[in-house]
């Protein structure tokens, strides 16, 4: 039994490390934010339709999401995006990833549903001053409410958007 308490503490005691670094390294990474003011974004999705990001946030949260094909850690983060894409707004930003037709094979191979920006010169990136993919924000009202970096989990973003 005193097993079992041990491997409980030590795995708690790794999560909240986990936890600590992980906040620590998105307050870091998001520095060079110096105002909560989203970025002006229109554009025109793959699919066609015309995006005002400010817009759209006005209803309820949009998820912002910037990813790459050649992105590593996007292959994790993907598809809890391409989930949450079902109960949230979610606009997808493909930084660097060549062009509308290659994105949206690499979309159609993957069963990815979400709503998707091309960025093949990473223009809307650099508005937002963003340097690592993937990073997601959190956009309500026109305002950056949220920003996280990374590999991050379903659940860390379902509270990040509870949370609001």
């Amino acid at each position: 039994m005193k097993t079992i308490l041990n491997i409980f503490k030590k795995s708690l005691l790794y999560i909240l490390i986990f936890t600590v670094i992980s906040v620590a390294v998105d307050l870091w990474r998001t520095r060079d934010f110096t105002s909560s003011e989203s970025p002006t974004t229109h554009a025109m999705t793959i699919s066609g339709n015309l995006i005002d990001l400010n817009t759209v946030s006005q209803d309820k949260p949009v998820v912002v999401y910037f990813w790459a094909t050649w992105c590593g850690a996007c292959k994790f983060v993907t598809p809890t995006i391409n989930w949450l894409s079902q109960y949230y707004n979610v606009v997808a930003i493909s930084a660097s990833s060549g062009e509308a037709r290659r994105v949206q094979a690499y979309l159609d191979s993957h069963d990815y549903q979400f709503e998707n920006i091309n960025d093949p010169k990473s223009q809307i990136s650099s508005r937002w001053n963003l340097k690592v993919t993937p990073t997601i924000a959190i956009v309500e009202n026109g305002q950056i409410k949220n920003i996280t970096t990374g590999i991050t989990t379903p659940i860390g973003l379902l509270a990040r958007l509870w949370l609001l």
